[in-house]
């Protein structure tokens, strides 16, 4: 049973703790929440556990964007929705449905994810990529999408693509890259621009040009490919196909 001061706590908790997220122990802490006041909560099934250190209202409905709200903003971790996924949030996948047991696809700088969210019996599987290649510290490319009563981090139409093409041959394929590349005509050079001189990863680099300048969108001329690192020799996506001189990179041929 509770006492006034520990139910005060609860209601003070329960109106800063936005309706369809997770929250951690540390941020029960942070909310003058300890963990035996947060056990006698428990048992008085006010909260729930969905893994170590983390929980949910009793009566709420939870899924990984709950999750990912508390990995950004409670733990400030450096993970955010990225690649297809940021697309599909961002309306840009009408040409390819969707279920509910498609992979959602996270990047971060952090090398693992905590054990209760990767655990956790999410209703979408997610699939989380760890790489430096991209300068997520600089928050180049990210931006916010409202959630219901949350927000989380996301990367803009700039950025995933470019994190599609870093799944190239792993993930994803050179064809449904092509497809999504085609799609974007509005992309911000200035965006583009930073994003590739700062990228690491000389493959991506590439790609992207590769399949900007087969398009020949109108921002494409924009670009100043002079002040971007290309590497030297060449690269091959798959068995190869054609081969694109200017970029030396040898990409399958596709019916697109």
């Amino acid at each position: 049973m509770m006492n006034g001061q520990n139910g005060h706590k609860l209601n003070y908790l329960l109106k800063a703790w936005p309706k369809g997220t997770v929250a951690v122990s540390s941020w029960f802490k942070k909310q003058g929440v300890y963990r035996q006041l947060s056990e006698t909560y428990e048992k008085s099934s006010w909260i729930e556990s969905i893994g170590h250190g983390a929980f949910k209202h009793s009566e709420d409905n939870v899924d990984w964007p709950g999750g990912l709200y508390a990995l950004q903003e409670q733990l400030e971790l450096d993970v955010h929705v990225g690649g297809r996924s940021a697309m599909e949030l961002q309306g840009q996948m009408h040409f390819v449905p969707l279920g509910e047991k498609y992979p959602v696809f996270l990047f971060g700088l952090k090398r693992f994810l905590p054990v209760w969210f990767k655990d956790h019996q999410w209703k979408q599987p997610v699939n989380y990529v760890y790489t430096n290649a991209f300068p997520y510290k600089d928050k180049i490319g990210l931006t916010k999408k409202d959630i219901g009563a949350f927000s989380i981090t996301l990367s803009s139409s700039e950025l995933a693509i470019l994190e599609v093409l870093y799944l190239v041959d792993k993930n994803e394929t050179y064809e449904y890259a092509s497809l999504l590349m085609e799609g974007l005509k509005t992309l911000r050079p200035a965006v583009v621009q930073e994003l590739l001189e700062k990228t690491m990863s000389i493959k991506v680099k590439r790609l992207f040009m590769h399949l900007a300048e087969k398009y020949n969108h109108a921002w494409v001329k924009h670009i100043k490919v002079a002040n971007i690192n290309f590497g030297k020799g060449k690269r091959s996506i798959g068995k190869g196909g054609n081969f694109d001189s200017k970029y030396n990179i040898s990409v399958p041929k596709i019916n697109i």
